[in-house]
């Protein structure tokens, strides 16, 4: 980032607070909180959200105002899914890794606790905190349409940087569940802005990438629990694996290292045995991942030609999918669904390679 991101002692909402001055501290727009809370108190004390230890990840022609922060945790399904978009379309950005178990990182938001987050910082010296993987994922991708329309809108239009306006287009409701318990939901965290705009696509494209997006987040990502965690032995190896891949020997203590990769695999174990029963996922769990995966594959064969959701190239379904499939590359059941689909070498290696290219 240009400059120190610094998180003021106030309450903000969704809403921008007037006027800029490099003596005053800067606007902090909060948004998707709780899943799409867009109001929450800042969490008090000058706390500097990018204090931690980050890596840059640069991109060759990128050609954005907007500079970007994503704390994230590497090896899981969101944050994935966010590192997936961000790097398919060609945006830099910095990354902190978040402590899974303590999230030290996280400290200096103290409403929401969850990645990935996305602190995006405009020209103008907003600074913008998107919470939610779809809500991000619409923000972006809404962004990047913005961005190429940006000519054919209104002059009044073009002085306003797009991402505050598109970070005020999803709202939540909050509502009571039938026991009784209050939740919050973003209605539209699928939903793109600037769709006017999309050029060559039809209503029924748009709808039919909604309808795949939710399906990985309220289907598909839910047979990942039950394998990975299928035994204490296989919860430690893909420990182990988040281990490596996520950096942690190079970005926490060594205490925090062994406590994540011990305490969380047992923890994880017993929840993926709740997890199994409520999302209604075979004794099997394999199997489970197997026909989930099979149902993608076929799904994709009926809708067209191509060898994507999206046709001859990737659309936001196929890369919402790809991250829930990436976050477990290095554990046995990815293994163990090479064997059993074609999902892996007649699909995911191929985006794999477009994301490498």
């Amino acid at each position: 980032m240009r400059q120190l991101l610094r998180l003021v002692r106030s309450v903000h909402t969704a809403t921008l607070v007037s006027g800029r001055n490099s003596q005053k501290p800067k606007n902090i727009l909060l948004y998707g909180i709780g899943g799409g809370i867009a109001v929450g108190t800042v969490y008090g004390g000058y706390v500097a959200y990018d204090q931690w230890k980050k890596r840059q990840i640069t991109i060759a022609n990128t050609d954005f105002e907007n500079s970007f922060l994503l704390n994230q945790m590497p090896p899981f399904k969101p944050s994935r899914e966010v590192r997936a978009v961000l790097d398919y379309f060609s945006i830099s950005y910095n990354v902190v890794e978040v402590n899974p178990v303590l999230k030290t990182q996280l400290k200096w938001s103290e409403k929401y606790r969850k990645v990935p987050i996305l602190i995006a910082e405009t020209p103008e010296g907003d600074i913008i905190q998107l919470n939610d993987s779809s809500v991000i994922v619409s923000a972006l991708f809404s962004f990047l349409i913005s961005q190429k329309t940006a000519e054919s809108r209104p002059v009044d239009d073009r002085r306003h940087n797009p991402m505050v306006h598109i970070a005020n287009c999803y709202p939540s409701i909050k509502y009571t569940d039938e026991k009784g318990v209050e939740q919050t939901q973003i209605m539209n965290k699928y939903f793109l802005m600037y769709e006017e705009d999309m050029q060559g696509r039809s209503k029924e494209d748009i709808l039919e990438e909604r309808k795949w997006r939710n399906w990985a987040d309220s289907v598909y990502v839910h047979t990942l629990s039950p394998n990975i965690y299928r035994t204490i032995s296989e919860a430690v190896d893909s420990f182990q694996y988040f281990d490596k891949v996520g950096e942690w020997e190079r970005n926490f203590t060594a205490w925090e290292r062994y406590m994540v990769i011990y305490v969380g695999a047992l923890a994880m174990w017993l929840i993926a045995k709740r997890l199994q029963k409520r999302h209604n996922i075979k004794n099997d769990a394999r199997r489970s991942l197997y026909e989930e995966s099979d149902h993608w594959m076929s799904s994709i064969k009926k809708q067209n030609n191509g060898q994507f959701m999206g046709g001859e190239k990737p659309n936001l379904a196929d890369l919402a999918v790809y991250g829930v499939l990436s976050s477990i590359e290095g554990c046995q059941a990815f293994q163990d669904l090479d064997e059993n689909s074609k999902i892996i070498k007649d699909w995911y290696r191929k985006i794999q390679q477009d994301l490498t290219h």
